[in-house]
């Protein structure tokens, strides 16, 4: 271990020496320092993960296992303090998982954070009561296999971060005032060396004036399957914005111009856009996709509907209709992040990556129908997924809300996945469920659920029709519940078959996992 400690002493003693008056200077100390290059990683607490010290070119310590949130901490409980250490991502287990430095952290489920996401991006983010929270967020290049150099500052309440000493994040926030430093891999393996902590704030480049494109091409060919594919209310399946021209956005300005276009609009969204709160009206006719792995939308969400009409109990002719939104990253939403009202019909959600929100990633609702949500991958969030607008909603609802979920990755995510009312058939075919500790799918007020072919991964309450409030029914087949303490289906009643509406075919739900997990979000269409 090669830990250094401050020389003041010896610096006073020499300048008393020599008899020189100096001016006083800044002058870093380092409070910490390890390369690991004495084969030990002694003082580090881990918790999670298989840590160990490897030869990676010199010394590193990794952590090996992709399938865990991992933490290692060590040093004192330092207050201003700025913390290097060069990181080498290695596999990453699905989208929306990131390697970091940490700093002041209480204890290994509360500090700031520093990390590379695969999603594309440099996160500077504060975890609180095990809940991740994003402070600032910037594109970025996260190969895996190659060494990067992570710096985080924490003085006072502002917080930066570097990556190859290049200034990318600054935030300010004040919930931690001191603590030990560390590593993290969020279901990711990594290798972590010359870590080295001083206690004043280092140099580096402001970050560029013109970042380079987020890589990748705008891809508006994809057509759904399920409920959106279906020839219905005068809308023979979901074409979006076919035969209509295609725009690059990179701002704002020019995303909140295009979604309200009028006639047919292929959108082309280059970086994460910061919009403002809470939602945005998207017109009839629009495709809006994403372009690589690390665009789409922080503060701000979508609507695609008309203004709520409790009057209003059959579909306007003017209902937003043919709309699709694939390949987008969704965070920090004021609201919803996407929201689905108004007897608005084929709308196809698909590819997204949605997380740390403030209230629905997904709620469909209000009359909504012919709708299809696949492929997207849902995590660090809470209220997931609404299907119906609230128990008395009946007037608008019932013999509506006809939606297709199939091949999502509802992560940890601890309810709605979907919760639904009214709506049938409502199909939730070939999803994968990785610990849900609220429910899974919960079917009520009169709905009907078809919940066939899913996995089921220490999830208590796969579905339910007497979840909360009147109940609905539910069939549940072929489906796989597995782990620890695996639940079983609560259902019952007749439903209606989605065959009358559409063919589909089933994977195996044995594969659904390893399926979902290699296809569900971004950079995957």
């Amino acid at each position: 271990m090669n830990r250094l400690g401050t020389l003041a002493a010896a610096s006073i003693g020499l300048l008393l020496a020599i008899g020189t008056v100096a001016r006083p200077v800044a002058s870093a100390a380092t409070l910490f320092s390890e390369n690991f290059e004495d084969g030990t990683a002694d003082g580090w607490t881990r918790s999670g993960g298989s840590w160990s010290v490897v030869t990676d070119g010199s010394r590193a310590y990794q952590q090996s296992g992709a399938s865990t949130d991992a933490r290692a901490l060590v040093g004192g409980t330092w207050t201003d303090q700025a913390v290097q250490i060069r990181v080498k991502p290695g596999t990453f287990n699905g989208t929306g998982r990131h390697v970091a430095v940490l700093a002041r952290a209480q204890n290994t489920s509360n500090y700031y954070y520093l990390g590379l996401s695969n999603t594309g991006s440099v996160v500077l983010g504060k975890r609180s009561g095990g809940g991740f929270s994003t402070l600032a967020s910037a594109p970025a290049a996260v190969p895996t296999g190659t060494w990067q150099t992570l710096r985080l500052e924490a003085f006072g309440t502002t917080l930066k971060g570097f990556v190859n000493n290049v200034a990318l994040v600054t935030a300010s926030d004040g919930t931690f005032a001191s603590g030990r430093v560390g590593a993290a891999t969020y279901y990711a393996s990594a290798s972590f060396d010359d870590v080295q902590v001083t206690d004043v704030p280092g140099t580096g480049s402001p970050p560029p004036t013109d970042p380079p494109p987020t890589p990748g091409t705008c891809d508006t060919s994809g057509r759904p399957t399920g409920f959106a594919s279906v020839n219905a209310w005068g809308q023979n399946g979901t074409t979006g914005g076919a035969g209509g021209p295609t725009v690059e956005v990179d701002t704002a300005a020019e995303f909140l111009a295009a979604i309200v276009r009028s006639g047919p609009v292929n959108i082309c969204v280059r970086g994460m856009i910061a919009l403002p709160g809470p939602m945005h009206d998207v017109a009839s006719d629009k495709t809006i996709v994403g372009i690589g792995t690390a665009s789409g939308f922080t503060g701000g969400g979508l609507n695609i509907g008309l203004p709520v009409d409790n009057a209003m109990t059959s579909p306007p002719a003017n209902a937003v209709r043919n709309v699709i939104v694939r390949n987008l990253v969704f965070r920090d939403w004021a609201d919803d992040a996407i929201n689905v009202q108004m007897f608005s019909h084929h709308v196809w959600l698909d590819h997204n990556d949605l997380s740390h929100g403030f209230d629905g990633a997904i709620d469909i609702k209000r009359g909504s129908s012919y709708v299809t949500v696949s492929w997207n991958h849902t995590h660090n969030h809470t209220k997931n997924m609404l299907l119906g607008h609230d128990d008395g909603n009946s007037a608008q609802d019932t013999g509506r809300l006809k939606v297709s979920y199939h091949h999502n990755w509802f992560d940890q995510t601890p309810q709605r996945n979907p919760r639904v009312r009214f709506g049938e058939p409502v199909h939730v075919y070939n999803n994968y469920y990785l610990h849900n500790t609220d429910v899974g799918i919960a079917c009520q007020a009169g709905s009907g659920c078809v919940v066939e072919g899913n996995y089921f991964e220490n999830v208590e309450e796969p579905v339910s029709n007497h979840y909360a409030g009147p109940a609905g029914r539910c069939v549940a087949r072929n489906n796989v519940y597995t782990g620890e303490e695996p639940g079983q289906p609560d259902c019952g009643g007749m439903v209606e078959e989605p065959r009358t509406y559409y063919n589909y075919t089933l994977d195996d739900p044995n594969n659904v996992r390893t399926i979902v997990m290699a296809g569900a979000g971004v950079g995957k269409i």
